[in-house]
């Protein structure tokens, strides 16, 4: 397992930091500029590790479910976050969700940790009837060069991540939609080490297309086409304390 529990604790604790505080800050701010999301607006974090992106959205008075492939993870983000949000443990590949589910759907440095990308993508446009957003570690700036070169140094959570482009990425979403419209930005130009006492400098930077930030996002919206009966279903199933689960493989066809 790539996502232990003690890194689950470093995540956090690491944005308890002045400079993860700032960076973070940044992060969420180009987040929420292509999210826009609304209040009642139901939405699924694939990849939601620590539930910390969930409280962003929670707070936006959106109803939440997060998904993780880490135990630990999603632990973190039960203590968080309570029944507040729904939590389910599983693979970006293989959403337990129907078809046009939500009204937004985020991975947020999570395609990079995918066994199969595409297929991630595809499920999350899947399950969305609004607006799909990605957010990832950019290939071509200062920071994601020297994670990359580290992880080439010895054992490191970027030796299993893959660093996109936005070039690779939007290539990738026009070949699930084709003609689709991406608005895109990045944040974090600086290396690491100076959002300590220069964070001031990173504002200079214009953040809507421009490729050279370490944390890129992308969003673009999703015409859904295809219901499931999974949501019926799952009206009346319930498990426990866990609350309900669905019911996967059952198809409606809507004429």
């Amino acid at each position: 397992m790539i996502f232990t529990e003690e890194i689950a604790r470093s995540y956090d604790n690491w944005r308890d930091t002045p400079p993860g505080r700032y960076i973070d800050s940044r992060e969420k701010s180009l987040i929420l500029d292509l999210t826009q999301p609304r209040g009642g607006e139901r939405l699924l974090d694939v990849g939601c590790g620590t539930g910390d992106h969930l409280w962003l959205f929670r707070r936006k008075g959106c109803d939440v479910t997060g998904l993780d492939a880490s135990a630990p993870m999603l632990e973190q983000a039960r203590r968080k976050l309570g029944a507040k949000a729904d939590f389910y443990l599983g693979a970006a590949e293989d959403l337990p969700f129907s078809d046009n589910e939500f009204d937004i759907v985020t991975l947020i440095t999570a395609l990079e940790f995918t066994a199969d990308p595409e297929q991630a993508l595809r499920e999350a446009i899947r399950v969305c009837r609004g607006r799909v957003f990605i957010g990832v570690l950019n290939k071509f700036s200062c920071l994601g060069m020297a994670r990359r070169i580290s992880a080439t140094f010895g054992p490191s959570l970027y030796n299993h991540a893959r660093f996109f482009s936005i070039g690779a990425l939007a290539a990738m979403i026009r070949r699930q939609l084709a003609g689709v419209r991406v608005r895109w930005g990045s944040v974090i130009f600086l290396p690491s080490g100076w959002y300590g006492f220069a964070a001031g400098l990173e504002e200079i930077f214009p953040v809507m297309n421009n490729p050279f930030g370490a944390f890129l996002g992308l969003s673009f919206s999703v015409t859904f086409t295809q219901v499931t009966l999974q949501e019926p279903i799952r009206e009346t199933l319930t498990i426990g304390a866990e609350g309900r689960r669905p019911v996967p493989g059952v198809v409606r066809v809507i004429k």
